[in-house]
């Protein structure tokens, strides 16, 4: 469905999903072509309104099914350029396609408490150049404006093992995560929260990106009894970066957790395990 003329945010009709669909608009107001308002969730007191990006991902979904399903968090603002086939009365969807300008999301950003920035591409998936504008422009343009729109918003970002903030690294990768965790660091924002996963575990079967992730799928039993650090269930790390954002308290205003950290940290925020849930892998 394409919407056009200049700047608008478009509420489809969908049960209990709200999407919106960005683009420029030539009237006046937010409206839809049907004319109806568009309505947003309102947070009670006490719930942090929360904007995801990268839902559509293995950990950006993971992310978003946690965050709706906390009593903690108000409204869930999800963007990205696809629908996500989920209805829940807190989602807000917005369908947005060139993240390298974010200027239209002001109006979607405004009002938020807290951003989990999951979004980026597979190294050898794409070229260098487009790594980079994944990985380092859209955090930049993002971070542009939701600091405009929510300046005490805090902010946790998936980085990776390996980054280098110094930019000496011979690895692309580990040169973009770093600068673009430069960027982050130098914006403004109060809180922030750099995520440096090693081998994050998918748990749920998925098509691997590359060679390398297949076999580390097949050997994931071995390999995480031989370096128990150097791993991460996808689930544990969505929640980490959630509960961190949400709850405020407990760690510093801006802090960098290494793969070890992370573990740590999921460990301790982990309710009690049902029978079911000792026996997983």
């Amino acid at each position: 469905m394409a919407i056009r003329g200049a700047s608008a945010l478009c509420r489809l009709a969908g049960g209990t999903r709200t999407i919106m669909i960005i683009e420029p608009r030539n009237g006046v107001g937010e409206r839809c072509r049907s004319g109806k308002e568009t309505k947003m969730n309102v947070a009670t007191i006490g719930q942090t309104r929360l904007v995801i990006l990268g839902a559509t991902g293995m950990v950006g979904g993971y992310a978003l099914r946690y965050a709706l399903d906390q009593p903690t968090v108000g409204p869930v603002t999800a963007i990205s350029r696809r629908t996500l086939g989920i209805s829940h009365p807190k989602l807000r969807e917005v369908l947005h396609q060139d993240f390298g300008d974010c200027s239209a999301l002001a109006s979607a950003l405004s009002g938020q408490d807290a951003a989990i920035f999951c979004l980026g591409a597979y190294t050898g998936a794409v070229s260098d150049a487009q790594l980079r504008a994944v990985t380092v422009g859209y955090v930049i343009e993002f971070a542009r404006v939701l600091r405009g729109s929510s300046p005490d918003a805090a902010f946790s970002f998936l980085s990776g093992n390996g980054a280098d903030p110094t930019g000496k690294s011979r690895m692309a990768f580990a040169r973009f995560k770093g600068e673009a965790e430069n960027v982050l660091v130098a914006s403004g924002f109060p809180r922030i929260y750099i995520f440096r996963p090693a081998y994050i575990y998918p748990v749920e079967p998925r098509k691997e990106p590359n060679l390398s992730y297949r076999v580390l799928r097949q050997i994931y039993p071995v390999f995480r009894a031989l370096f128990p650090n150097l791993v991460i269930r996808a689930d544990d790390l969505a929640h980490v970066m959630v509960d961190l954002a949400v709850t405020r308290t407990g760690v510093a205003p801006s802090q960098i957790f290494e793969n070890r950290d992370i573990r740590s940290m999921s460990h301790s925020l982990r309710r009690p395990e049902t029978e079911l849930e000792k026996g997983r892998t």
